[in-house]
């Protein structure tokens, strides 16, 4: 199955004098919740019921979510890594920064090896 796409236009917001274009945007063909996952993991090669793996992925995401709180960089083994970073104002110096300067913060996530090159090997449908 392929990822499917919409072409959207836009324009540049950092130069809106400039001509429209339109690019490629990602559409979900759905969602894939903590119990469903959970119901397939069970189905696979393991002798847990879906309950005892919703137990785990649920307990994993508190997990995620505490040492990422922390600071922590989460790894998750080849599959990937979880951080948190900032957006902040500048300051002339560092003496004068103060963290009421930070304006965002996201989590991001930089996937390993394997699935980058799955990615890599994507197929495209336009809808």
């Amino acid at each position: 199955m392929a990822v499917t796409y919409v072409v959207v236009e836009r324009g540049n917001p950092l130069k809106p004098e400039t001509p429209r274009k339109f690019y490629a945007q990602a559409k979900a063909s759905g969602e894939v919740t903590l119990k469903r996952l959970s119901r397939e993991i069970a189905k696979g090669l393991t002798t847990m019921s879906d309950t005892d793996v919703l137990a785990v992925l649920n307990d994993l995401t508190k997990m995620l979510s505490k040492h990422l709180s922390e600071g922590r960089i989460v790894r998750f083994g080849d599959f990937g890594a979880f951080q948190i970073t900032l957006s902040s104002t500048g300051a002339e110096t560092e003496s004068k920064f103060h963290s009421s300067l930070i304006s965002k913060r996201k989590v991001t996530f930089r996937p390993g090896v394997d699935l980058r090159e799955k990615v890599s090997t994507l197929k495209f449908e336009k809808i």
